[in-house]
């Protein structure tokens, strides 16, 4: 073959691969939103087996936005819950999560973000912050509840975006569990031979927020995570201030809550100071 042919037959594969990773890389970026919060697919059929009510809450730019409050009587305690990408407040582990919760004795609150769960708007790192700010302040200001009666617990991403508020507000306790140190840092381990860090729009930096965080700090991170690496909890837990607790449980990402109950919720009761009692009743499946 002549010598000017390889040559171009070279350049044409050349192009070709350039092509083909650059249209790689701009499906990833078109597909940003979904990859991260997975909410088109978010199941939202399950309510909780104890009394709740459902509440409009107020945001100064008019957008919708709604909760679930699970009163307890005779408690003064409150917890804010966060929940992940791919779910909703409705999804069967984020039900089980409020529910557990409400077991212990504590009012539960937790609020939706927008595009998830029939409420309109894209999901973005910036909006889910917002709207976790709007459920604290709606505990603030409508309930009356103060700070130090007042915990913030975020699962997953949710505890991402629980770090981000928790460094900006006052709290009785944070709880993270499954906490990713950085949404970015995952894709970029994930996808190595792509840019992630470069053309991510929403990083979740939690590691660049943590050490803002005053309020006592409980970590629960499974070793058998597949989803966010048992690493990244660490990793996060070395960058926060004391007071801080690291707690291991069993059953990976998803179920752990479930199928490490005692431990998991027994470090609970301790974070947010409760006074002790039976094991918690089960949660509706």
């Amino acid at each position: 073959m002549p010598r000017l042919t390889v040559r171009r037959v070279l350049v044409t594969l050349v192009g070709v691969c350039v092509l083909g990773y650059g249209a790689a890389v701009a499906h990833l970026m078109s597909q940003e939103t979904e990859l991260i919060f997975h909410n088109s697919t978010a199941r939202a059929d399950r309510r909780p087996s104890v009394p709740y009510r459902q509440v409009e809450i107020p945001r100064a730019n008019g957008a919708r936005q709604f909760g679930w409050v699970l009163p307890a009587d005779g408690s003064d305690v409150w917890v804010l819950f966060l929940h992940g990408n791919a779910s909703t407040i409705a999804s069967r582990m984020n039900v089980a999560h409020v529910e557990r919760l409400h077991a212990l004795g504590v009012n539960v609150f937790t609020p939706e973000y927008r595009g998830f769960n029939g409420l309109p708007g894209i999901p973005t790192e910036a909006s889910v912050g917002e709207d976790a700010r709007a459920g604290y302040d709606y505990l603030r200001t409508e309930l009356h509840v103060a700070p130090d009666h007042l915990a913030i617990f975020g699962w997953s991403l949710g505890a991402a975006v629980a770090v981000g508020l928790a460094s900006e507000v006052e709290a009785r306790a944070v709880i993270l569990e499954g906490a990713p140190a950085s949404i970015v840092d995952i894709g970029q381990q994930r996808y190595p031979m792509f840019p992630i860090r470069w053309i991510i729009r929403n990083p979740f930096h939690a590691i660049q927020r943590i050490a803002r965080v005053r309020a006592p700090l409980l970590f629960l991170h499974s070793p058998e995570d597949t989803v966010v690496p048992f690493s990244e909890g660490q990793r996060l837990f070395a960058a926060a201030t004391a007071p801080k607790k690291f707690v291991e449980i069993k059953g990976g990402h998803i179920d752990s809550s479930e199928l490490d109950r005692d431990v998991f919720y027994g470090a609970v009761r301790e974070a947010l100071r409760l006074p002790s009692a039976p094991p918690v009743a089960a949660a509706s499946r």
